[in-house]
Order: C-alpha cells, then structure tokens, then sequence
C-alpha cells in the first residue's frame, strides 16, 4: 500500500528542481510519467558521473539522473507539433497533476499553459517552478541554483569569515535552492491536492520561484537581520547565533559541537576538564559567550586537543552533549545508525542503488519500484495505459 496510489503524474521539468519534487510523488505511490523531448530528453541524462563496466566504459544514466528520477516512466513527445499537443491535452485530462519549468509563458504558445490545461481538466494541479516567478522584472530571466544561492544571501553567511585563510563566499556543497525549491513545490502539490478533494472540487496553479524558496529556507538566519538590524555574516563551520557551535581540531580529526543550552556547556566544559569556566561571568550565558568568543574559543580547542575525536564523542554523549565526525561519503555509508536505517539502498530488482526517501510511514512506507528510466522508454505503455492507445 503507497499514500498516493490512485494520483497520476505528467513531469514536464527538467534538471533538478522539478524532477526532484515529482520524483518524491513517486516515491509515495503516484504514477509519474516524465514527458521528454525526443531525442534530447532532460539536461540531466547529460550531468554527473557514470558507472563503469568491467572494462572500464561508461553504462548506464548519470549519476545526477538517478538522484532525481527514480519511480517515473518516461515518455517523448514533440509539443512543437499540433500531434504532440495533442496527445499531451489527452493526457492531461486524465491526470491529476502537472509540473513544468519552462520560462515564464513560455508553454502558452503551444497551448499548454495553464488557462489552456485548466479548461480541459479543471480538477488539474498545475505547478510551475521557474527561476524568478511567473511575474516581476526578472520573470523572464534564466537561472541554475548558484545565481539563487548568490542572489538569496546565502553565500554572504556561507564560507570563511572576513580576515581569516580562504576568506570569501562559498557555494554550499549541493544545489541547496533547487531541492530546497523541489520540497516546497511537493507540499504545495499535496496541499493543493487536499483542497481540491476535501473544499473546492477544483485544481489550481502552483506559481514557485527558486529565489523566493531560497529565501524563506533560510529564514531563520534573515530573521536575525530583520528583527535586529545586525547583517549575518560568514562564520565558516560556526553558528551565527550559538557558540560553541562549531568544528574544533582534536588530537586526530575535526569534531563537530553543537552546545544547545548553559547547562549543556556547563557538562561540556566538565568533560574537557574545565569545570570552573561556566562560573566565569563572562561565559555564563549563551549572549555573554558570544560576546567573548575570541577570549573562549582558544581555551575550548586547546584542551580538544588532547584526545581523538572518537574518545570525545563518547564522553560527550554520556553527559548529552551534541557532537559527531565531519565525515565523507564513505564513512556516511559505513555509519552504524545510517546503515540500521537503510539511507543506502537499493531500487527493487536489478534498478541499482539509490539514496531511501528519509520520510518513514507507519502504513504506507515510500517505494523504490522503478529506477531512472530510459528515454521514451515507457511511451506505448503508458499512451496504453492511460489513453487506451494500441490495447
């Protein structure tokens, strides 16, 4: 049993956004069908990296590909031909949801915006994910997820501080306002789908902007400015609003400390054989610490420096205080508690591996039935399945 198993999908995105957002419908049991171009289909077939076979040549779809397409069928349509068109209108009539990332307006041409889609499903979700908004100066404008991490202020609290080595804004290490901008556009789907089902019997269209996305994802951090007026700032692998809430070298490897709370630092301080600094008037609080970092901070990495980052960690988690490994993707897979969850698994059959969708339900726990499919692999299938075509 799935959670959306009577929801059908047509993906019309490209990259990463889009796809991640359907992507996440099918892992919940929808049935997604990823409409491509022919002959080219997605970008993304064309990003990333490529298994290799034993003598050494490339197989298979990218790596980038299958992070974002798995559970979907794919099919090719040409929309620049009335016979495209159409097919996709009949398509759309039986479909509960449609994802596209074209330019602002520019599937209005063929007929496939949503005033046009709307009349001939009007229980039809329409969700468009683009870079800037369906309107606004930039509406027209392209973009890829680094000109939304610059434009959204993150890079500007992302990377080493000002005066320190390697000073300067970073990119963050994924493509952060695409997923970012794929999760909301899935809850949007599900809530509009709701309303539709339980109010107004009608769809409607879903306007999503990755620069708006990045933004309300990072709220937390603009909220500091809004509320104070004092501008965030880039405080490397530190918190802008806690400390110590950093990494600190051990005696072997970087360690990571996330001190929530005094009490907390009080046990931290404990552990590192520093019982009185807590009483230090200029400790105390959280705000006082933070006022005083450059007179803490050297004393806190002095005495982690005796121990490795292992013997820390489980003093630390003794007393409950938060610390863990700055680990790369080899230790994360070798990792006891992601391993007891399953976070690497596999797609059911000979699909290959993938990365388990981290929601877990009690009742209607997420599938991996489908891997990445080939272009147009599904075309006469699905056209049969849902059309009639062909039976």
């Amino acid at each position: 049993m799935s959670a959306l198993p009577n929801i059908r999908v047509l993906d019309m995105t490209r990259v990463f956004a889009g796809p991640w957002a359907a992507q996440m419908l099918g892992d919940f049991g929808a049935d997604v069908v990823k409409v491509e171009q022919p002959g080219s289909g997605d970008d993304v077939r064309r990003m990333g990296f490529r298994a290799r076979d034993a003598e050494g040549r490339e197989v298979g779809a990218t790596s980038s590909f299958l992070a974002m397409n798995r559970n979907k069928r794919s099919i090719t349509l040409d929309i620049g031909k009335p016979e495209g068109q159409a097919t996709l209108r009949a398509l759309v009539a039986k479909a509960d949801v449609f994802l596209e990332n074209f330019k602002a307006g520019g599937l209005a041409k063929y007929g496939l915006d949503y005033a046009s889609l709307a009349a001939v499903n009007p229980r039809l979700v329409y969700c468009s994910i683009t870079g800037f908004g369906q309107h606004g100066p930039y509406a027209p404008l392209p973009g890829y997820d680094p000109i939304f991490q610059a434009m959204s202020g993150l890079m500007s609290v992302t990377g080493q501080p000002d005066g320190t080595p390697g000073a300067g804004p970073v990119l963050a290490g994924y493509s952060l306002s695409d997923v970012n901008a794929g999760f909301y556009a899935t809850i949007a789907i599900l809530a509009a789908l709701h309303h539709r089902d339980t109010v107004s019997g009608r769809g409607q269209h879903i306007d999503l902007a990755l620069l708006d996305s990045q933004i309300a994802a990072q709220s937390h951090i603009a909220m500091n400015w809004l509320v104070s007026g004092k501008m965030p700032v880039r405080a490397g692998a530190a918190s802008q609003i806690n400390t110590p809430w950093q990494a600190f070298e051990t005696a072997d490897r970087p360690l990571m400390v996330a001190i929530g709370n005094d009490r907390q630092f009080a046990q931290f301080c404990a552990v590192l054989g520093l019982p009185d600094m807590p009483q230090d008037p200029r400790f105390a609080t959280n705000r006082q610490r933070m006022a005083n970092k450059a007179a803490m901070l050297p004393v806190l990495q002095r005495a982690l420096l005796a121990r490795g980052a292992r013997d820390w960690m489980d003093a630390l988690n003794e007393v409950g205080v938060a610390s863990g490994p700055i680990n790369d993707f080899g230790a994360v897979a070798e990792d006891p508690q992601v391993r007891h969850r399953g976070v690497f698994t596999r797609i059911e059959g000979e699909g290959g591996p993938t990365i388990a969708n981290p929601i877990r339900f009690s009742e209607t726990p997420p599938r991996y039935a489908r891997p990445a499919p080939e272009l147009g692999e599904h075309t006469e299938e699905v056209l049969r399945d849902w059309l009639g075509e062909g039976a």
